[in-house]
């Protein structure tokens, strides 16, 4: 039990700014949908359940295919 809790601790420096990247991007991500009512491709709604669900890939996503054109 204490060795894979040290091992959990020793990639914290890795983690941490990984887990504050993929939220950033989700609210960024949320807030463009939230605000604008023109999309690409999909609705607001398939847009949302993406970027929640899809973590990362899914914010990623709606800003390289999804956002309309401003």
């Amino acid at each position: 039990m204490a060795n894979s809790l040290n091992t959990l601790v020793s990639f914290l420096p890795l983690i941490i700014p990984l887990a504050i990247i993929q939220f950033g991007l989700m609210i960024a991500a949320l807030v463009h949908i939230l605000k604008h009512d023109t999309y690409k491709t999909g609705n607001r709604l398939l847009w949302i359940i993406i970027c929640i669900c899809v973590n990362t890939i899914g914010p990623i996503l709606y800003f390289v295919i999804g956002r309309g054109d401003e």
